[in-house]
């Protein structure tokens, strides 16, 4: 019984997985914040060219 005191007080103090689980959320949320902006500036980038193209034809 004492065994088994001792395991489940170890078990529940350690702390080594939580930190990477931790890294793993920041990598995600650095991966997400990427992908976001390379979107909006993939957007913004098709506008502009859009809007050279047009003057072009005009021209």
């Amino acid at each position: 019984m004492k065994k088994l005191k001792n395991f489940s007080r170890t078990f529940w103090q350690d702390e080594s997985g939580a930190t990477a689980i931790e890294y793993a959320l920041i990598a995600a949320l650095v991966g997400i914040s990427i992908i976001a902006g390379a979107s909006s500036i993939g957007k913004n980038t098709n506008s502009l060219w859009n809007g050279v193209a047009n003057a072009v034809e005009q021209a």
